[in-house]
């Protein structure tokens, strides 16, 4: 069974359970209000460079999120 999960617009299926930085480490990228080149570094909460927009809430730590069907995700410009 798979769920399908919206990012920037592009529906993504994703395997339930599945953290969300897994699903966006196959198409990650972000800039810095700098412009440098981002990514996701710690994979466990405490760097924040995996932030994202999850159902209109900012901010959100994609590894520290698990997929579920129907969710919007916009990456943070």
């Amino acid at each position: 069974m798979k769920v399908s999960v919206r990012i920037d617009g592009v529906v993504h299926s994703a395997t339930p359970g599945q953290s969300l930085a897994a699903l966006l480490a196959q198409s990650w990228s972000r800039r810095s209000v700098s412009g440098q080149a981002r990514a996701p570094w710690c994979g466990m909460g405490v760097c924040f460079e995996c932030r994202v927009n999850v159902d209109g809430v900012a901010h959100q730590r994609a590894c520290q999120v698990t997929v579920r069907d129907g969710m919007e995700v916009r990456r943070e410009r």
